[in-house]
């Protein structure tokens, strides 16, 4: 937000990231192709991980006792579902680490906070399958939920792409028609008013925040207000703007077995 003596920041140009990528269509596109080789290559198993309709994963083995890394997936919380990224399954695959990709229930139809439940649900659900807390990595909205997923010991690491740590700034947008948030909501659900992971719990203190070098202004100061803060308070933190991405393209690296962003997360769920 725009502080006193500063220009006001045009909130919706910043976090309406469909508007501000005309060709967001065209990558969407090569998501779900990528997603719909990738289902014919590696047939995932299905899990429920509650009764809802939407309460399901994917499930990409590597294999018998591979780790798990666990993919949650943007759209501002009211968008897309797993099938639109099964694509970034055979990178890891390659690395020999199993991926699951859960949906949830989108809003309007339930607020942020119960979409929470939900995906907590799942992480749970992996570590009880595993019997170990899984790295969980997320774009956007996804992001967001990674490091929430961090900071109550549900992952032994976090990579966030593109996450919103803060959600005030979404008020005043055309994005809160379906989120609904107040001050106080927003306030309660943004991870950095949340306990910082600082090895006084049993899960991991890893957090990676990882944004498009040509993404907004506001969406490069949230990561690097998120690494600065967690990192502060004893958090292993990183911040890597990555050249020449947007808000979508930045999940390019992901596709690639060979990326340092792949080898990173693979690198994470085996030390896990």
């Amino acid at each position: 937000m725009a502080g006193k003596g500063e220009a006001a920041i045009d909130l919706e140009a910043e976090y309406n990231n469909r508007a501000r990528v005309p060709g967001h269509q065209a990558v969407m596109l090569r998501w779900r192709a990528a997603a719909e080789a990738a289902r014919a290559a590696h047939t995932p198993v299905e899990i429920a991980y509650g009764p809802g309709e939407r309460e399901v994963m994917d499930l990409f083995s590597a294999g018998d006792d591979t780790p798990v890394a666990v993919f949650l997936h943007g759209g501002y919380w009211q968008a897309l579902d797993r099938s639109w990224f099964s694509g970034l399954a055979p990178a890891l695959l390659a690395h020999r680490v199993s991926l699951a990709i859960p949906s949830y229930d989108l809003a309007p139809s339930v607020r942020l906070g119960r979409i929470l439940q939900q995906v907590r649900a799942a992480v749970e659900a992996v570590r009880g399958r595993t019997g170990a807390r899984p790295v969980v990595f997320g774009h956007s909205a996804g992001g967001h939920m990674a490091a929430c997923m961090l900071s109550e010991a549900r992952a032994s690491a976090a990579v966030a792409i593109s996450g919103v740590f803060d959600l005030a700034p979404l008020i005043p947008t055309s994005l809160n028609v379906a989120l609904r948030l107040d001050e106080a909501e927003a306030a309660a659900l943004s991870p950095i008013h949340w306990p910082v992971p600082n090895g006084s719990t049993p899960g991991g203190t890893v957090l990676d925040c990882v944004v498009g070098g040509d993404e907004s202004p506001e969406f490069l100061r949230q990561s690097k207000m998120m690494a600065d803060l967690w990192g502060a308070r004893g958090v292993e933190t990183r911040y890597q703007a990555l050249p020449g991405l947007n808000h979508f393209t930045v999940l390019d690296p992901l596709f690639d077995k060979d990326s340092a962003l792949v080898k990173r997360i693979a690198a994470l769920a085996n030390a896990g």
